[in-house]
């Protein structure tokens, strides 16, 4: 169980898009993928916890915390060999971790917590709430973004992990994001 959570080693630059719900991270993850002409890994706690929603009607729970971790390592490996240079990952499992805290009260897991730990990313995006919510099965939290968005941006502080807020339209968001991007590739 423990190799299904290790993130391959790959010389590839990893970036995080990471925040709250509804914040952009998904478009973000793309429009950035193509600019840079490499690949992005998509959320897989979402795709998850859908396929539970529409199959069971039911809602995420402690259980589900390691197998969304394999299911997301699983997906970044698999673009990470097909990258060129730079992949964006649209969450991580630290995004995984913090939602466990939010959702469920005391949560541990020392081996998801390892892990958390262990993963390197040259670069967090902490996407703003400054666009709208967009309902779906899965956003329940419409009321609580800056609070939300407080506990991402501490979680990053708290760890003290390499970090830009990025905010406004997606264009204003890719234009604040290339610079910095492109300092990360020349290093």
């Amino acid at each position: 169980m423990e190799k299904e959570l290790e993130q391959a080693q790959n010389g590839i630059i990893k970036v995080v898009l990471f925040g709250p719900e509804s914040s952009g991270k998904s478009t973000l993850a793309k429009a950035l993928a193509e600019l840079f002409n490499t690949r992005w890994v998509p959320e897989y706690m979402r795709t998850y916890l859908q396929k539970k929603w529409d199959q069971h009607n039911e809602i995420c729970t402690e259980e589900d915390m390691i197998p969304i971790a394999k299911g997301q390592i699983a997906l970044e490996n698999k673009e990470a060999k097909k990258a060129n240079k730079i992949l964006f990952c649209d969450t991580n499992l630290l995004q995984n971790w913090v939602y466990a805290n939010v959702y469920f009260e005391n949560y541990t897991n020392p081996l998801l917590e390892k892990h958390v730990e262990k993963h390197e990313y040259q670069l967090y995006i902490l996407c703003d709430i400054d666009v709208p919510w967009k309902p779906d099965d899965l956003r329940d939290k419409p009321n609580e973004r800056e609070k939300m968005f407080a506990i991402f941006a501490n979680e990053l502080t708290k760890r003290n992990l390499p970090y830009i807020k990025t905010t406004g339209s997606l264009a204003q968001r890719l234009a604040q994001c290339k610079p910095i991007l492109q300092n990360l590739l020349n290093e």
